[in-house]
């Protein structure tokens, strides 16, 4: 089985242009994803992108990118794109502002699929902390069966905070892994009313009645959307001499 990692990357952001060549430690953002992707067990990683800017940086530090339709609603569309491109098994979208990524959790979404052959999609969750960030609405909440297949996606609280009980509270972590050719049916799929009320595209999969397996993670994700996250990771680099 075949492992490509697809890295979508927008140069335009509400929030923070030009966010991919935003710079940490000297480098740029979409590098420090790149390389540190490589280092996971992928078969290969590309950057796909709708910008000559980005598709240019990648190549100026030795990466393999492709640039794609400007007209995609969603990474999931921009993935679909590029894996009808590529010869491969399972597809793993890595989210583009996430520069301290860590390996081992791309590799923790290798093991499924090879363990579950049929398995369509997978994704990541963590363990959340505070009460303060189960009622943050940006903090997406995840409720799993005993089988650690996805039951819910939402912003709200789940489960209900009858006890405030912590252990039942767990952050979903934005990386999928996808069998090939269902990213491609995926992106093929209307919109649904409980993707559209949330905003979480992957309840689309649910409604579709599918399933998505979730892996609990030790790592935490710092995603960069403003500057204040680009100065925090900043910080976080310079403090604990993160390299790559």
């Amino acid at each position: 089985m075949k492992f490509l990692g697809i890295i979508p990357a927008r140069y335009g952001s509400t929030r923070l242009e030009g966010k991919p060549l935003k710079k940490i430690n000297g480098l740029t953002m979409i590098e420090w994803v790149y390389k540190r992707s490589c280092t996971s067990k992928l078969d290969k990683v590309v950057v796909a992108t709708d910008d000559e800017k980005v598709y240019r940086e990648v190549l100026s530090f030795g990466g393999e990118a492709v640039m794609t339709s400007k007209d995609h609603q969603t990474g999931t569309d921009r993935i679909a794109e590029v894996a009808k491109k590529y010869n491969y098994d399972v597809i793993i979208n890595i989210q583009g502002d996430e520069p301290l990524i860590e390996p081992d959790m791309i590799n923790s979404l290798i093991t499924p699929f090879l363990d579950e052959p049929e398995l369509k999609m997978a994704t990541l969750k963590h363990k959340m902390g505070s009460y303060e960030e189960v009622e943050n609405p940006n903090s997406v909440k995840v409720v799993c069966d005993k089988d650690d297949y996805a039951i819910y996606f939402s912003r709200s609280p789940i489960p209900y905070p009858r006890s405030l009980d912590m252990k039942n509270y767990y952050k979903h972590i934005g990386i999928y892994a996808y069998k090939s050719d269902f990213v491609v049916e995926f992106s093929k799929m209307h919109q649904t009313p409980l993707e559209i009320s949330e905003s979480l595209e992957q309840l689309r999969v649910l409604e579709n009645g599918y399933k998505i397996k979730v892996l609990e993670t030790p790592f935490k994700i710092v995603g960069v959307d403003t500057q204040e996250d680009l100065e925090l990771v900043n910080k976080i680099v310079a403090e604990k001499g993160i390299k790559i």
